[in-house]
């Protein structure tokens, strides 16, 4: 955006505001953010407006909507969630919160926020704010059974097991990742969702010193991850090859099988595309905690 570093955390913290157009335009061509977005005209790189679609309150997301929430996981995967908090906050509170009272709207502003919601937890959490990031899943998940989104409430209780497992409660980690897999079973199949269940499963299994359902979780996992094409759902994030050798290398890792949690430690770091900061980061912290733990020893 040809500013400091500084100054993008001073707007970023609320300590100045961008008044510039000039520097709007940057911000919106940077971060592949819709003209409209910002109050500005359509953007070079959009494409071309097609003729408006006359939609009812039950259609499918708005656009607005996806375009807001692909932002802002653009900047989350390169950046990390806790600089994008305050923005995602806000967005909930002046773009989302005034729909959900508005009867016109219909059942999918439900979806919206707590996908939003969701995401304003993992950046909670991203910063080291697990009491908060707990109210915000807590939060989302009525907003997704709300919305009658069955693959979006699993994805819920998915990050409510993950962060269960981050504060130590492997029991309450294992109970979430039931409660989504049995939610995702009555839904429509989305073979990643189950896989990333399946896997919050192993980790809490594993992490409770139970290790062969631990290993049971696991090869289901990759089975399912494995065996057949995706379905697309807009609010879900995506669990690939590169986050399932990821997980899989901390369940290893967790009993204490540290070769093979090498080896899908090495994997995810070289599936992981180099546009994956976040990610990519995480990977090779995971890689080197179990160089680690493998002792001097044991190192090549």
């Amino acid at each position: 955006m040809d500013i400091t570093q500084g100054r993008l955390y001073d707007y970023l913290n609320g300590k100045s505001r961008v008044e510039k157009l000039a520097l709007f335009e940057q911000i919106a061509d940077a971060f592949h953010i819709p003209g409209h977005l910002l109050g500005l005209a359509r953007r070079a790189w959009e494409p071309a407006a097609a003729e408006p679609i006359k939609r009812e309150p039950e259609s499918p997301p708005d656009g607005d909507d996806l375009a807001a929430m692909d932002a802002f996981r653009a900047a989350d995967r390169q950046t990390g969630g806790g600089r994008l908090y305050g923005a995602v906050v806000r967005h909930l509170a002046d773009r989302v919160a005034p729909r959900l009272v508005d009867t016109g709207s219909g059942s999918q502003v439900f979806a919206v926020a707590a996908a939003l919601t969701e995401m304003a937890g993992w950046m909670a959490h991203d910063s080291g704010q697990d009491d908060l990031a707990s109210r915000h899943f807590s939060r989302a998940l009525p907003l997704a059974r709300t919305s009658g989104d069955l693959p979006l409430t699993a994805n819920v209780a998915a990050s409510k097991s993950h962060l269960a497992l981050q504060t130590g409660d492997t029991s309450g980690a294992a109970r979430w990742a039931q409660t989504g897999l049995d939610h995702a079973g009555r839904g429509p199949r989305i073979p990643s969702l189950t896989a990333r269940l399946q896997t919050m499963q192993a980790r809490a299994l594993a992490a409770g010193a139970q290790r062969t359902p631990a290993v049971r979780s696991l090869e289901a996992a990759h089975d399912t991850l494995d065996g057949s094409a995706d379905a697309a759902h807009p609010w879900l994030s995506p669990f690939d090859a590169a986050a399932l050798a990821s997980e899989s290398a901390l369940i290893l890792r967790d009993m204490e099988q540290h070769d093979q949690a090498l080896r899908q430690a090495e994997q995810a770091v070289t599936l992981r595309e180099p546009g994956r900061t976040r990610s990519l980061a995480l990977s090779r912290i995971v890689l080197v905690d179990i160089h680690v733990r493998r002792g001097p020893s044991m190192r090549p």
